[in-house]
């Protein structure tokens, strides 16, 4: 088959179309007949080194798919073959095969193509794991995203939108920010032009976020302490703006506020299978009834992972970037 290889890790041309040994299921994964695979930051590192997958997962990137089940391992029961279906995965998913562990597989909602599918896993299980599995946003309470563009950022906008939540986002342009507003986001705050300490502070009457979304890691670290509201959490996501940052304890202790890093892609099997169970209970109802959908920017054949890479690395996309095969 062909998969996306990163022979010397790199810049966008580290990526390299080549032809591979297709995976063979274990017991407890099924083959899939890739569709479409989400394109994801945590990629854009694993290309240039920094990022490794597991140890023994898939070596190519690739962290979500859709497509169709061409073969079962032989202890799975509950899927056949032929079914339509998305996927979480630890890699692989550039390609035109990958073999995905039953518990991380979802069927492709009501109402969402099967292309399109490819963009709901990795960010619905990292939104639905951080903002409500481990924060516990509640109706009424203030979330603020960072980016809230991204993938992520577009679904946990709907998402807090869809349990009564009031949304706070930070974005680069105009532009991004309108398409917070359309939606859900009320608080729209253009980082590049705007302190988000101050907007937020202003807009909440002072109160501050209950939760924070963040993905910029240590250059947001001491201004989300104090963005953060009495008893407010924190969830650190990833480290765009660096890993290292001094933490003002004294702050952190005078709101009662918790400071959470969490990743999806090192977790145990069965910890994922939790959370996509959880997924598919709570979130695909909203998903098959219309009230939430994966907002794809653009799609680009695999061949053309390099350029996918690049439009990441730009950020002037909104919402998912997909690979074709």
């Amino acid at each position: 088959m062909k998969a996306i290889t990163i022979p010397t890790p790199g810049d966008p041309d580290a990526l390299v179309l080549d032809e591979v040994a297709p995976p063979v299921p274990g017991n407890s994964e099924v083959l899939i007949d890739v569709a479409a695979a989400g394109v994801n930051r945590a990629d854009l590192l694993q290309r240039q080194g920094f990022y490794d997958p597991p140890p023994g997962e898939s070596p190519y990137p690739g962290l979500e798919v859709s497509g169709t089940i061409r073969a079962l391992g032989s202890e799975v029961t509950g899927w056949q073959v032929g079914d339509q279906v998305c996927a979480l995965l630890s890699g692989g998913g550039y390609a035109e095969q990958v073999a995905a562990p039953v518990g991380q597989v979802l069927p492709v909602p009501e109402g969402v193509s099967l292309q399109n599918a490819a963009a709901l896993p990795e960010v619905v299980c990292t939104v639905w794991s951080n903002v409500f599995m481990t924060a516990n946003l509640q109706p009424g309470e203030i979330l603020l995203v960072h980016g809230g563009s991204s993938g992520i950022g577009t679904m946990a906008i709907q998402l807090a939108r869809e349990i009564g939540a009031q949304i706070a986002v930070t974005a680069g342009s105009q532009a991004k920010l309108d398409a917070c507003r359309e939606l859900g986001a009320e608080i729209l705050i253009n980082y590049k032009e705007q302190d988000f300490v101050e907007v937020l502070r202003d807009a909440t009457d002072g109160h501050g976020a209950d939760v924070v979304l963040d993905n910029i890691g240590a250059k947001y670290l001491a201004r989300n302490l104090v963005a953060l509201g009495a008893n407010g959490r924190l969830l650190v996501i990833g480290m765009q703006g660096g890993a290292k940052a001094e933490l003002d304890l004294g702050a952190l202790l005078r709101k009662r506020a918790a400071v959470i890093a969490t990743s999806l892609r090192a977790r145990p099997r069965d910890e994922k299978a939790t959370i996509v169970s959880a997924v598919r209970e709570h979130v695909w109802p909203l998903v098959s009834g219309g009230l939430v959908h994966p907002v794809v920017h653009t799609t680009f054949p695999l061949a053309q992972a390099p350029a996918a890479h690049r439009t990441l690395d730009e950020s002037q996309h909104i919402g998912k970037v997909l690979l074709l095969p």
